[in-house]
């Protein structure tokens, strides 16, 4: 067994795959099952090479020894990663962003996606000069202080302050407590953030995620093109952001409707620090409530963004996730007016494109209009999608024109 000797040579210990595992991990997928081991031992959170049944080396991951993923990939082939494999990794990512025009030193943008950038179970985001790192595996957690060195050489610009929000309910699964803590610099929160020519706050402590929705940034731009002269409704509109950037390209009116005071005193907060609050109400309600009140006291919009938290972050939420976007997409067609457009977003993963686009024309014809599917679209492009890895694709934001 050369490649297994080989491996053991360079003091990195082997797990062997089953013959199912193999034919797994030749797929490209880079996420490995601890049902697919054979045989072999590895230390918790430390690189370890897998092996065919035969002994052929196909590669090298992060091992995690409690959970249902027992191996994520970092790199394929025999050879075993370089020393700086993390460094280059961040600075290949940083890179790319640079690429793709972000890193604008006062605005915000996910600069490692994780398994999908291949630095397994790590995320980390920048608002401004503040980096939140988030660790989901303890693999990740043993790269911490790395990852922070490797983003201080790779960026642009100083940091202010490294923030760790480690707190995601996937940890538990690792067997991992959450834990949010400063890790460097001056703790600071809110924190200022500019998007498109918007100013907005980040609650980097206590928002959602790592404290904004990153990954909607360019869909809320395209929804914002087509909103001058309109009245807007941002369903679930968190901090206020579609809504705000569709005042700022010229929309008449726009009403905020969400169940979370917080989120809307954000909202409200963003408004008036943009000088757009006159042209803005906002509704403290359950999001299909207040479609039905609005439905009923004939009221209309031009543009409609249902864009709700994920419904279905587990298989067997699935069915009561599609009947919840049934509910409210029949409702934003219903109050949408003779042209105008319907933004409908899934942050589900475990609901898959082909079931919410059936979702959708399932609403239309419930809604009695007829509806149009302009363009089908996903995250940021700073939110890598890796084609081997469909679960780097879970955001859907379809946009779509309804007529009578």
């Amino acid at each position: 067994m050369p490649g297994v000797r080989a491996a053991r040579a360079a003091r990195m210990q082997t797990l062997v795959l089953t013959g199912r595992g193999r034919r797994w991990a030749e797929s490209g997928h880079p996420w490995i099952y601890a049902n697919d081991i054979a045989s072999g031992q590895a230390q918790a959170g430390e690189l370890a090479a897998f092996a065919a049944p035969d002994g052929r080396v196909l590669g090298h991951a992060l091992y995690s020894a409690q959970s249902r993923i027992a191996l994520r990939s970092v790199a394929r082939g025999t050879a075993a990663p370089p020393a700086d494999w993390l460094e280059r990794r961040v600075a290949q990512a940083v890179g790319e962003r640079a690429r793709q025009g972000l890193l604008d030193p006062a605005g915000a943008e996910r600069l490692l996606a994780g398994d999908a950038d291949l630095v397994p179970g790590l995320i980390a985001d920048r608002y401004a000069d503040i980096l939140v790192l988030q660790s989901g595996t303890l693999g990740a957690d043993k790269l911490r202080e790395r990852a922070i060195e490797a983003f201080a050489t790779a960026l642009p610009f100083p940091l202010r302050a490294v923030l760790d929000r480690s707190d995601a309910p996937a940890r538990r699964l690792e067997g991992l407590e959450p834990r949010v803590e400063w890790l460097r610099g001056t703790p600071c929160e809110p924190v200022t953030v500019r998007e498109d020519g918007l100013g907005y706050l980040v609650d980097v402590l206590g928002g959602h995620k790592t404290g904004h929705y990153l990954d909607q940034r360019e869909n809320r731009r395209l929804a914002a093109a087509g909103a001058r002269g309109e009245r807007v409704l941002d369903v679930c509109c968190y901090d206020g952001l579609f809504g705000l950037h569709a005042l700022r390209a010229g929309a008449r009116e726009a009403v905020f409707v969400d169940q979370n005071q917080r989120a809307l005193d954000r909202a409200r907060d963003n408004a008036e620090r943009n000088g757009l609050l006159e042209r803005c109400r906002f509704v403290r309600a359950d999001a299909a409530q207040e479609l039905r009140r609005l439905a009923e006291a004939g009221e209309r919009f031009g543009v409609v963004v249902v864009d709700p938290p994920a419904f279905a972050k587990r298989k067997e939420e699935v069915e009561g996730a599609l009947r919840g976007y049934r509910e409210l997409n029949r409702r934003a067609f219903s109050i949408c007016t003779e042209g105008g457009l319907v933004v409908s977003a899934s942050c589900s993963y475990n609901v898959q494109l082909p079931q919410f686009l059936d979702v959708l024309r399932a609403a239309a014809v419930d809604s009695g209009r007829r509806v149009v599917l302009e363009q089908v679209r996903g995250a940021a492009s700073d939110h890598t999608v890796l084609l081997a890895l469909p679960e780097s694709w879970y955001l859907k934001c379809v946009f779509l024109r309804v007529h009578a």
